[in-house]
């Protein structure tokens, strides 16, 4: 099973948008308030190399991890393998 991690922040409507379609799909996620965790911010900075929201991990069984800048719907379908 994929491990998902959002960061996002409370006052942006794309972390919303995202978090209600991982929701809608079933799909379970940690997220990360970075606006509000300075812990986390810094582990997204170190992550991504930038401050942009939303920004999500998705780790594989197999160890590896994408990177996804953005609510970029065909990029997470690809990803999650889901319609």
């Amino acid at each position: 099973m994929k491990k998902i991690t959002v960061y996002s922040t409370t006052t942006c409507p794309y972390c919303v948008m995202l978090s209600r379609w991982l929701n809608e799909k079933n799909i379970k996620f940690s997220e990360y308030k970075v606006d509000l965790n300075p812990i986390a911010a810094q582990s997204m900075v170190n992550l991504s190399g930038q401050m942009g929201v939303p920004f999500t991990t998705i780790e594989g069984d197999d160890g590896s991890i994408e990177k996804i800048l953005g609510f970029d719907v065909p990029r997470f379908k690809v990803a999650l393998g889901v319609n």
